[in-house]
């Protein structure tokens, strides 16, 4: 996600710089730093490198990555260098604010401030060439956060000044990301005009709340998000800014459906409020077979529940699985959008979809209620997704390659074949065994929905997941949680076909199953190190790539610490040249890869205000299909010995457990 961050800091920098403004009615200045700071050189030195540190991290900028990891460490030693208190004291503001950035989206008291939202939106206007602004077409929409209503009226003005043509906004202001991504793509106006790009109003699957987090980012004409070249130029925009155009407008009623016509600065400025969930829905039905699904839902012998978290995918949820696939209103959890996602935490995984896991007979207390036999969550924007059977949980991992698997035969938009699969590089390696079987072809890219978007733009890819619960595929550019759902339903529906009105039913339990009985079982879990000494962890991963040079003696260390695990057959750093556009991404994860498919792979994740966080991901490859019905970590135990031993993770953490297992 693009943040403006930097943007904000840029603001300050700016008006350090460059106190004079224009007088023209369209443009508003930034105010300048509080005088009391009389270091100036050193205010606007700290702030450089807090914007470059963080725009490195946030708009994943390969050239500055490796600069900010080591300059950061200076910076920090230069803040006791600060003679005035109230400038060290600020220096160290920028020093934390920095590292929450990094490591989540900003709150909306953050947001709030004056002239923060506007930054971006100005910079990332000016990063776009003319044509995609002035006398364009633009969406500006979210999933429904708080704060989410007010941006939306600041971006719409500011829309205006910059000679925008016309904005679309959904009812409420709803759209989901991968909505976002639909309407770009397919929808037409009535007098023929198509978006151009999209600001998108969310920060994922974080919480939401006056005080808890907002964000935002945009989206191209493809439907997927500004490539790095734009990003870059966002960033630079925001060290220069020194005043963003806006247009006098009132508000705009985003309750109504309708079109409200103003007198803009260069000429008529609409603003067209739409149905939100109608552009998906259509092309969801393109996709898929509706009638297959419904006469699977309408059956008696199935049962099916999905939770929104109280996210944006409730303003679809009844339209598609109530109102077209004719299932109970009952079904559904947690379907109505909140701006504080209900005070809960829209994340779609065992942890915080709590409801949902407990009426799927997951939870830690049994109930005496059968569960159904189907059940899914979204996250706040519903691109992500969590797939659930009676008393079982899928993977991510398994998710993406049972939908491969089963795509052709289950879902008409695949019928004619697909084109082939992608996988983010920490995700088991499933998805690999499925595509050498269907002989398709397969990309393993570095984690980032932008690397699938080029794939697909070029041809190269229809379905594509990462182990963070994201799946997707080429209809649009955007990982999309309620495709998902829909994929495993239509898989359900083909595989019962025969057997709805007598039989046993094909639940989804079986189809994992069967699917490991074919392409065997890829056990895989996450070891996540939070708040490690930074020095520490970096230690850690140095010797990790020290130990790459000899692989005779890592396993001399692998056969000392577990004689039953295979040989490692080879090692490096992940690094992935885009077929597509040429661009070289680096230092994307440490990797050891052993005889029999197994993986170890550790990844830094950046360091936090109080230390760094280690990933550790683990994946043992079982083609025996006797052994593939483990419990998952009973089965991993042996590697995961070997991983802890290999990398020295206590003795250079001092921790002897994760702080979360996934």
């Amino acid at each position: 996600m693009v943040s403006n961050l930097e943007g904000y800091v840029g603001s300050y920098v700016g008006a350090l710089n460059c106190p004079s403004t224009s007088n023209n009615p369209r443009h508003r200045s930034f105010l300048s730093l509080n005088s009391s700071f009389k270091h100036q050189n050193f205010v606007v030195q700290t702030l450089s490198v807090y914007v470059s540190l963080s725009s490195s991290y946030s708009l994943c900028t390969k050239k500055r990555k490796k600069w900010c990891c080591s300059t950061f460490q200076e910076w920090r030693l230069r803040l006791s260098m600060a003679r005035n208190l109230e400038l060290q004291a600020f220096a160290r503001s920028c020093y934390n604010c920095f590292f929450a950035f990094f490591f989540c989206s900003f709150q909306v008291k953050v947001f709030k401030q004056p002239n923060y939202l506007e930054n971006f939106v100005q910079s990332t206007f000016n990063a776009l060439t003319p044509q995609k602004v002035r006398g364009a077409t633009l969406v500006v929409s979210g999933d429904g956060r708080y704060f989410s209503k007010d941006a939306i009226q600041i971006i719409i003005k500011m829309a205006a000044g910059n000679g925008v043509r016309r904005v679309w906004v959904g009812q409420n202001g709803l759209l989901s990301t991968p909505a976002v991504s639909a309407v770009i793509r397919e929808r037409v106006g009535v007098d023929g005009s198509r978006a151009t790009g999209a600001f998108i109003l969310t920060a994922s699957h974080n919480p939401g709340g006056p005080n808890e987090d907002f964000g935002i980012k945009y989206n191209m004409e493809n439907g997927g998000p500004a490539p790095e070249g734009i990003t870059d130029e966002i960033y630079e925009n925001t060290k220069a800014i020194k005043e963003y155009l806006t247009a006098d407008l009132p508000d705009v009623d985003i309750t109504a459906i309708g079109v409200t016509s103003f007198g803009g600065p260069d000429g008529q400025f609409d603003v067209e409020v739409f149905d939100s969930a109608s552009d998906y829905v259509k092309l969801m039905k393109s996709i898929f077979d509706f009638e297959s699904i419904q006469k699977l839902l309408s059956s008696p012998k199935f049962t099916f529940c999905y939770d929104a978290l109280h996210g944006v995918a409730g303003a679809y949820a009844k339209r598609i699985f109530v109102e077209e696939l004719g299932a109970q209103e009952s079904s559904l959890m947690n379907c109505v959008p909140k701006e504080d996602f209900g005070g809960g935490h829209p994340d779609p995984n065992l942890t915080y979809a709590k409801e949902l896991v407990a009426r799927m007979g997951l939870g830690k207390s049994n109930s005496e209620v059968e569960p159904p036999e189907f059940g899914a969550a979204a996250d706040g924007d519903a691109d992500r997704n969590m797939i659930l059977g009676k008393r079982f949980f899928v993977t991510p991992s398994d998710s993406v390659s049972i939908i491969a698997a089963n795509a052709v035969e289950a879902i008409p938009y695949f019928s004619a074949g697909l084109k082939g699969v992608a996988r983010s590089m920490p995700t088991s390696s499933g998805l690999d065994i499925v595509a050498k079987n269907l002989n398709l072809k397969f990309f393993e890219v570095p984690t980032g929905w932008k690397f699938f978007g080029n794939l697909m733009d070029a041809g190269l890819c229809s379905i594509c997941g990462e182990e963070s619960f994201g799946t997707g595929s080429d209809h649009i550019r955007e990982k999309d949680g309620i495709w998902a759902v829909l994929a495993w339903l239509s898989i359900l529906a083909f595989k019962n076909k025969e057997n709805l009105g007598g039989g046993e039913l094909v639940t989804v339990e079986d189809i994992v199953r069967n699917h490991w009985a074919t392409y065997g079982r890829h056990y895989y879990t996450r070891y996540d190190y939070e708040n490690v000494d930074a020095g520490a962890a970096k230690e850690l991963m140095a010797y990790l790539v020290k130990l790459q040079s000899s692989l005779g003696e890592v396993n001399e260390i692998v056969s000392g610490i577990r004689s039953d695990v295979s040989k490692v057959v080879h090692a490096d750093e992940f690094e992935y040249k885009d077929p597509i556009d040429g661009s070289i991404s680096k230092h994307q994860g440490i990797r050891y890869l052993f005889e029999d498919g197994s993986r170890l792979v550790f990844r830094l994740s950046g360091t936090g205000s109080e230390g760094a966080t280690i990933r550790l991901y683990i994946e043992q490859y079982e083609k025996d299909p006797s052994k593939t019905g483990r419990d998952s970590q009973d089965a991993l135990a042996p590697l995961v010995a070997v991983a802890l031993g290999l990398s020295k993770m206590q003795e250079f953490t001092g921790r002897s457990a994760p702080t979360v297992i996934t």
